[in-house]
């Protein structure tokens, strides 16, 4: 059936939905776009992600890219990506940026020691800074 009959249909799911006012039809209903924001800020929210906190970004095959979380928010220089994003603070200089986007700055580090990710990407834990330097092996 052409999409035109059916939505001139009064007997069809779709007629009954905009009676009803329900899901796009609901005048109230948060747009597409707010739905993806408020999922994001969610995820940042049920991950325990707090700014100050120690972690470490997934995927975890080395524990290299270990860090502290500090910013949480949103950055609109990144675009077409909306939503909470989350400012990590690394511990080696393996990272994009100086804790700045587009000459914004939202915290601050060393150059190449600041990313930003989603918040499904950052696992906060116990991960202490990693000393390359030590030797596995030793004893104090």
């Amino acid at each position: 059936m052409p999409t035109s009959d059916y939505e001139s249909r009064t007997d069809s799911v779709l007629a009954w939905k905009k009676s009803h006012k329900l899901g796009r039809f609901d005048p109230n209903a948060p747009s597409v776009e707010q739905q993806k924001i408020d999922a994001s800020y969610r995820e940042v929210e049920e991950r325990g992600i707090k700014t100050g906190a120690r972690c470490r970004l997934l995927p975890a095959e080395s524990d290299a890219r270990r860090g502290e979380v500090a910013f949480m928010g949103d950055v609109p220089e990144i675009i077409g990506q909306v939503g909470a994003w989350v400012g990590v603070r690394l511990d080696e200089p393996t990272g994009k940026n100086d804790g700045s986007v587009k000459g914004t700055r939202y915290f601050e580090c060393s150059a190449n020691s600041g990313v930003f990710v989603r918040a499904e990407r950052v696992e906060v834990g116990d991960f202490p800074t990693l000393d390359e330097f030590a030797d596995e092996d030793e004893e104090f």
